[in-house]
C-alpha cells in the first residue's frame, strides 16, 4: 500500500520548512504568490490531500457543520437541508447530515457523533420524543454554534428559526370558516412539541373569534401519519354530530383523512380537509390538498445566515436571536367549497 503524502514530504521535496508549506496551503498572506504556486504544484504532483480532521484540530475550525433532522422522508426537512447546504456552500462549508428518525436516543447520539467529528456548529430540529434537552447543552458548553429550527424547545438557550405556528393554526381554521365550514375536527399529535401545541391554540382562537363551538369528540391526539389520519377520522365519524371539515396535524395525516372520507363515501370538499407543510404530493393527489406552507427554503436560508453570523463572534451566544417566519396559506380543491 502506498504511503499517503504529508506536508513533510512536500517540504522535503522543495527544500523548504514545514511551516512554509502549511502557510502556503492555507493561503496565509505572508507567503509570496510564487512560493504558494510552487507548493500547490508540488502538492498536486505528489497527490497530496488535506487531512481535514488534523487541520481542524490544529486550527480549531473544520468548515463543517452538522444538521440533525427528524427524517428526510418529509419534504419540508429535505427542502430546508438543501437550502442550508446551498447557502453554506457559498462560504466553503461542508454539511454532515444526521437523521434522528423521531427518536430521542438517536438525537442524543447524533449530537455526540457530530461533536466528535469536530463540526463548527449544529443546526437541529427536534424529534417528536424530545422533552429533555441536556444533550444540546454540550454544544453550547463547547462554544460551538447551535441553532434550533422549526421544532424548538424553551429550555434550549440558543438562537431559533421557526414558523409562527399559532398563526399557522389560526390561518388554517380561519380559511375553513371563510369557506362556510362550521363543525371543524382536528387530528394532531399527542407529543409535547411546541409547534403542534401552538397550531392547536391557533385553531382554538379562530373558533372562539368566530363564536363556533369546539367539540371534544372532534379532537383526536395520537401519531402523525396516514394511518393516524385514517383511524382518527373513523373515530370522529362515530360522533353524534358529524364534522364538515378536518385539519390534519401534517399533510400525511391529512392524506389519511381524505382516504377515510372517501371510504365512507363522504364527498370532498363538501367536507373540507387542510394540512400543514405543503408537501410536494399535496398538489398531485385527488382532490388536491390545501395546506399551510412552512417556508422551508426561507427557514434553511435564515439558519445558514444565522450560523455565519454566530461563527464570526467571539462568543456566539452574546445575542440569542429568534427569527419567526409567517405561514403561507395554499388554497387547493380540498377546501374549495365556495371559491370559484
Amino acid at each position: 500500500m502506498n504511503k499517503k503524502t504529508t506536508i513533510y514530504d512536500i517540504a522535503r521535496a522543495l527544500g523548504v520548512t514545514v511551516s512554509t508549506v502549511s502557510r502556503a496551503l492555507n493561503n496565509v498572506p505572508t507567503i509570496s504568490e510564487a512560493t504558494r504556486k510552487l507548493v500547490l504544484d508540488k502538492a498536486k504532483e505528489l497527490n497530496y490531500s488535506v487531512n481535514k480532521l488534523a487541520s481542524s484540530l490544529s486550527s480549531g475550525k473544520s468548515n463543517t457543520i452538522g444538521v440533525i433532522v427528524p427524517t428526510m422522508q418529509i419534504h419540508f426537512f429535505a427542502e430546508a437541508v438543501h437550502s442550508i447546504e446551498k447557502e453554506l456552500k457559498k462560504h466553503n462549508y461542508s454539511l454532515l447530515l444526521y437523521q434522528s428518525n423521531e427518536s430521542f436516543e438517536d438525537e442524543v447520539n447524533g449530537v455526540k457523533t457530530l461533536l466528535e467529528a469536530q463540526v463548527d456548529g449544529i443546526i437541529a430540529s427536534l424529534s417528536l420524543e424530545t422533552q429533555q434537552t441536556s444533550h444540546f447543552r454540550e454544544v453550547i458548553n463547547q462554544r460551538k454554534c447551535l441553532i434550533i429550527f422549526d421544532r424548538t424547545h424553551k429550555n434550549i438557550p440558543a438562537p431559533v428559526v421557526k414558523l409562527d405556528d399559532f398563526k399557522a393554526g389560526y390561518l388554517a381554521t380561519q380559511h375553513l370558516i371563510e369557506q362556510g365550514y362550521r363543525n371543524i375536527a382536528f387530528i394532531t399529535t399527542d407529543k409535547e412539541i411546541s409547534i403542534f401545541q401552538d397550531r392547536f391554540h391557533g385553531f382554538e382562537a379562530a373558533l372562539k373569534e368566530a363564536q363556533l363551538p369546539q367539540q371534544e369528540d372532534f379532537i383526536v391526539r395520537g401519531d402523525l401519519s396516514i394511518e393516524a389520519g385514517i383511524k382518527g377520522t373513523e373515530q370522529i365519524l362515530k360522533s353524534a354530530i358529524q364534522p364538515d371539515a378536518f385539519i390534519g396535524g401534517d399533510d400525511f395525516t391529512a392524506v389519511g383523512i381524505i382516504q377515510a372520507l372517501k371510504s365512507a363515501d363522504i364527498a370532498i370538499p363538501a367536507t373540507g380537509v387542510i394540512g400543514f407543510a405543503n408537501q410536494t404530493f399535496s398538489s398531485f393527489i385527488t382532490p388536491t390538498l390545501s395546506s399551510i406552507d412552512q417556508q422551508a427554503n426561507k427557514m434553511g436560508e435564515e439558519c445558514a445566515k444565522l450560523f455565519l453570523k454566530m461563527v464570526k463572534q467571539k462568543n456566539p451566544y452574546e445575542a440569542i436571536e429568534q427569527i419567526v417566519l409567517d405561514p403561507l396559506l395554499v388554497k387547493r380543491k380540498s377546501t374549495n367549497r365556495i371559491d370559484k
